[in-house]
């Protein structure tokens, strides 16, 4: 009898007992006559574990830097890389410090090389004269790998420091040598924060692949950089602690003695000597606020720490804001309050002015922080009146600046205000020039005397003249109490000096619009600058004006170019015609409160009144410094004996706006 046909499927027998049912039936029996042996593997199956290799990325935030050079057994360099994500990747930037040693005396004579920073303290603060190198990161992971490693680019460029903190930096942008370390993912030594995301590398010279060192970087924080904000009022005045809507930052408090209802710069900058929190400022980044009835030189605010204002010459620590200010007509639904009150414009005035502390200028891209409160209540409407228009954010590029500016143009103590550039050194490889020249503006300078004896100083005359046949938009006032006014000295042996205006961190930048073919005018007077004397030494000193002015807002349109015109004029410096004359110009020329006194009539600073008469007496600088001395006298009170210091006008150097001024200082 034949066989009967195969099943379709042969059942697995299987050492459960399945369940009954609808979906679920149980195995058929096998057909009569045929017996399926039970199956058992020979030996048990095992399947390895899956793994994925781990997504790596640069983390966002602040990261420790140690570089050790090759063969450099007592130098080696710490300080951090800022790390910012965009829409593109990554932004990144750093500074680096030099390592401290000392000299051990006993019991062998030897120097030592400090440790570097703890990454278990968070960001480090390091002393300011350690300042080495800004790092310009050209290359760097932008988004994430499987691999261990990528490859870091850098441009080094060293800051020197020059006698009074402008610096210079090498090389120049043009000719920077690029470096790249192929930088490793290692577990992190102890102390750091996170132990996956460290990294090492030989830091070598691209083109010749010469191992430069050794560059670690762990770490450390999701922020950039470190700042305490003192906050400290006269009697009745309102600390800026907040905006009202939830902008606030933590301070700490404590207040000096009035000394009046109206202050002025200097009398603000004593008071904060005096009396501010005692820091230091290799140890901690500390800015202080004082906040004051009224402000002789502004309305609102001023980060007054600048300048000839800079007594004890370390820039950008301080600045004042005002409280009973009573605010204009227009302000929208702040007008007529008193300004401590308005709790948003106020608070944004102190965040406005601790931007010019920490470099910025003003910018009027949008309604932001750096614009001024002038003109973002004038852009108030009915449906969006002043103070709810405000913008409470930095714009975009001054973001940029505050992550990727380097240390020193931050720092309280590091270069005077009105140094800190976008262009030397470069910031990031998508900088774009950010000053746009004005080929309509001519800007002429026209020195009063073509030879001026040592020890006097530097009258010019500038003139902008719109050469157009449109109206253009242009500074209120072109003098060094404007904000727009920079400029350098080249003396005779090639040494540039820089100047610029003395008031150029106020709450306000005033334009107004210069007619077709007109011209407006106004006079200088040179004697110093952030690098000390102007015009140190005889022969022929070339001088270059440059005023820079931010255009008028563009909306959220995009970044807008600060606007520049400049122009040049040569003077003669001849050389000390006596013992005598020499003495008097060195006396002038070494003091800077000699020109605190030019500058503001300062006559309480001593050695700046004694220097100022040696100049006054001496038969050649006399007639150059009369008017100074005139002035003073006539903002002290001393009218009469300033009118007898003058005599005949005629003996009498100064320049036009001097002449207008006295006779409004001695009427």
């Amino acid at each position: 009898m034949a066989a009967p046909p195969m099943p379709d499927i042969l059942p697995y027998p299987t050492g459960n007992n399945p369940s009954s049912s609808d979906d679920n039936p149980p195995p058929r029996p096998p057909p009569p006559g045929l017996t399926i042996p039970p199956i058992h593997p020979p030996f048990p199956i095992t399947f390895p574990p899956i793994t994925f290799p781990r997504l790596k990325s640069v983390r966002t935030g602040a990261w420790l830097v140690n570089y050790s050079p090759v063969g450099s057994t007592f130098v080696a360099y710490d300080g951090t890389i800022r790390v910012e994500a965009t829409a593109g990747g990554r932004r990144a930037s750093g500074d680096l410090y030099q390592r401290p040693t000392i000299r051990i005396p006993f019991p062998v004579p030897r120097t030592i090389m400090l440790p570097p920073p703890n990454p278990s303290n968070g960001i480090p603060i390091q002393p300011i004269k350690q300042y080495r190198y800004y790092l310009r990161v050209t290359k760097i992971l932008e988004n994430i790998t499987f691999g261990k490693s990528f490859d870091l680019g850098l441009q080094m460029f060293l800051f020197t420091p020059t006698s009074a903190g402008s610096g210079t930096w090498s090389p120049a942008p043009a000719a920077a040598i690029d470096c790249t370390a192929t930088m490793t993912w290692i577990p992190a030594p102890a102390g750091y924060p996170s132990s996956g995301d460290y990294l090492e590398g030989d830091l070598k010279q691209d083109g010749t692949n010469t191992i430069l060192g050794r560059f670690k970087m762990g770490w450390l924080s999701q922020y950039f950089r470190k700042a305490v904000v003192e906050i400290d009022t006269v009697a009745g005045s309102e600390q800026p602690l907040d905006s009202g809507n939830g902008h606030n930052w933590q301070t700490r408090t404590r207040c000096p003695p009035p000394t009046g209802e109206g202050w002025s710069d200097s009398e603000m900058n004593d008071a904060m000597i005096k009396h501010h929190e005692a820091v230091n400022l290799d140890l901690e980044w500390h800015y202080h606020i004082l906040a004051v009835h009224l402000i002789d030189s502004t309305p609102r605010g001023i980060m007054y720490d600048a300048g000839a204002t800079d007594s004890d010459h370390i820039p950008r620590e301080d600045l004042g804001i005002s409280t009973h200010w009573t605010i204009d007509q227009g302000w929208g639904t702040v007008s007529g309050i008193r300004f401590g009150l308005a709790k948003a414009p106020h608070f944004r005035t102190a965040v406005h002015e601790l931007g010019h502390a920490l470099g910025l200028y003003h910018n009027t891209v949008d309604l932001g922080y750096m614009n001024t409160s002038d003109v973002i209540a004038r852009a108030g409407t009915a449906a969006l009146p002043f103070p709810a228009n405000i913008k409470w954010a930095f714009a975009d590029n001054d973001l940029k600046r505050l992550r990727h500016f380097p240390d020193i143009f931050i720092r309280p103590g590091g270069v005077p205000f009105g140094e800190a550039n976008d262009i030397n050194p470069p910031l990031t490889p998508d900088d774009r020039a950010l000053m746009l020249d004005m080929p309509e503006l001519k800007l002429e300078i026209t020195p009063l005397l073509t030879e001026v004896p040592l020890g006097a100083p530097v009258r010019v005359e500038l003139k902008l003249t719109n050469t157009s046949d449109m109206e253009v938009t242009v500074p209120a006032r072109i003098d060094l109490k404007s904000t727009c006014v920079h400029g350098v000295v080249k003396d005779a042996s090639g040494t540039a000096r820089n100047f610029k205006s003395i008031i150029g961190c106020v709450d306000e930048e005033p334009l107004t619009q210069l007619a077709p073919k007109e011209s407006v005018s106004k006079s200088l007077t040179l004697l110093r600058g952030g690098d000390g004397a102007l015009f140190p030494m005889s022969g022929v000193s070339e001088i270059s004006v440059t005023l820079r002015w931010a255009l008028p807002s563009a909306g959220e349109a995009g970044e807008q170019p600060l606007a520049i015109v400049i122009g040049s004029a040569a003077v003669f410096i001849t050389g000390a015609s006596s013992g005598s004359h020499a003495k008097a110009a060195h006396k002038v020329l070494t003091c800077p409160d000699a020109h605190l006194i030019l500058a503001l009539g300062a006559t309480h600073l001593t050695t700046g009144v004694e220097a100022v008469e040696a100049a006054v007496a001496n038969d050649v600088l006399g007639k150059h410094w009369n008017v100074v001395k005139a002035k003073a006298l006539a903002k002290a009170g001393g009218k009469e004996n300033g009118r007898k210091l003058l005599g005949d006008k005629h003996e009498c150097v100064m320049s036009h706006d001097e002449k207008d001024k006295l006779e409004r200082l001695l009427k």
